[in-house]
């Protein structure tokens, strides 16, 4: 693999023109060879912006393209599931972008393929959440800065929905997100990376604002997912957790992640990538500057082809890590649904409608 290798573009959408374009565009032996979106003159757009030569019709044509050996999914989740079993199909190597799937059956379908095609590199964009202090967090934790794991506490708080005046958002929409809800999914991930996953779940999720206006028809439109979500889990190694989720707060809005532990605490703002920090003998937090030797970012791109090469695995972020991920956060459904509490892994799916 260190001929040149050509990328496919699925979904032309503003985080691939920010990010996954640039990125790919930054390495050597690496070229996009097509693109294509939902939105045909949106594809052309981009392709005269990037210089990229060919724009595909359909992502079925993009995805049998003989002249593609890798895809990139930067479309909505309804369509992660779909492409991506397509193309390990018929040998591409995929990443996709992050919400892995719709609900746990897809992500689980996406992991078995991606099993079923162990020569061929299956990846998820990570959260950007945390990536610029995570070398350092697991360091800290790695040489005992927490001890034993007690609690973890985490919050994204948003006004982004407060306004009811706030058009309906494609991520509001159920067929197009499935399960997935505000910033759960990710920051859960970003959990991952720094404790075990969790055992049970019991959540309480709410529409808070139920109807919205759809900008596409112009009709107030009754809102898919929720806009509210309070979980309170147990973890595989039986600290507690607690998550405090919301678009429609005016204020003390941010994202943040802290461990509370027996021999100390760490507390990151994933807003401002600040990690606070102290030992059980300290009276207060303290700012723990990131070292420049541990100090993380994004580098997705560089990543996912350099795992095509062999120059290294997959580590942020894995399906297995994605099927985690959309189990969670289908359970937190469930629970919110059926106000009760469940047990992961999920020992089985349900209907994607609960």
């Amino acid at each position: 693999m260190r001929s040149e290798l050509r990328i496919g573009i699925v979904g032309a959408g503003q985080f691939t023109r920010a990010r996954h374009l640039p990125g790919l565009l930054a390495l050597p032996g690496v070229r996009v060879a097509a693109v294509c979106d939902l939105r045909r003159e949106t594809a052309a757009r981009v392709a005269r912006e990037f210089n990229i030569p060919k724009v595909h019709g359909s992502w079925e044509d993009l995805v049998e393209d003989d002249m593609i050996h890798a895809v990139i999914i930067g479309t909505w989740p309804n369509l992660h599931c779909p492409v991506t079993l397509a193309a390990l199909d018929v040998g591409k190597h995929v990443l996709t972008a992050d919400r892995m799937a719709m609900n746990a059956r897809e992500a689980q379908r996406m992991y078995d393929s991606a099993c079923e095609h162990p020569k061929q590199t299956a990846m998820i964009a990570p959260s950007p959440y945390g990536l610029v202090g995570d070398p350092y967090m697991r360091s800290l934790i790695a040489h005992g800065f927490l001890g034993k794991l007690r609690e973890i506490h985490v919050h994204g708080l948003s006004s982004g929905l407060a306004d009811p005046k706030t058009p309906l958002s494609w991520r509001q929409v159920t067929k197009y997100v499935g399960f997935n809800m505000l910033s759960l999914g990710a920051l859960y991930e970003v959990v991952l990376r720094w404790a075990p996953p969790a055992s049970h779940v019991s959540a309480y999720a709410r529409r808070l604002i139920p109807n919205r206006l759809d900008p596409a028809s112009g009709k107030p439109t009754r809102v898919g997912s929720p806009d509210s979500v309070q979980v309170v889990t147990v973890q595989e190694d039986g600290s507690c957790g607690t998550y405090r989720i919301s678009g429609v707060v005016w204020h003390n809005t941010g994202a943040g992640i802290a461990l509370y532990g027996s021999e100390g605490t760490l507390s990151y703002d994933l807003t401002r990538d600040e990690i606070w920090g102290a030992r059980r003998d300290e009276s207060a937090l303290r700012l723990m500057p990131i070292p420049g030797e541990l100090r993380g970012g994004w580098q997705v791109e560089a990543d996912f082809i350099a795992a095509i090469r062999g120059e290294r695995p997959v580590t942020q972020t894995d399906f297995a890590t994605g099927v985690r991920s959309m189990q969670f956060t289908e359970a937190v459904a469930r629970s919110s649904r059926h106000q009760s509490l469940v047990t992961l892994p999920l020992s089985e799916f349900s209907n994607p409608s609960l």
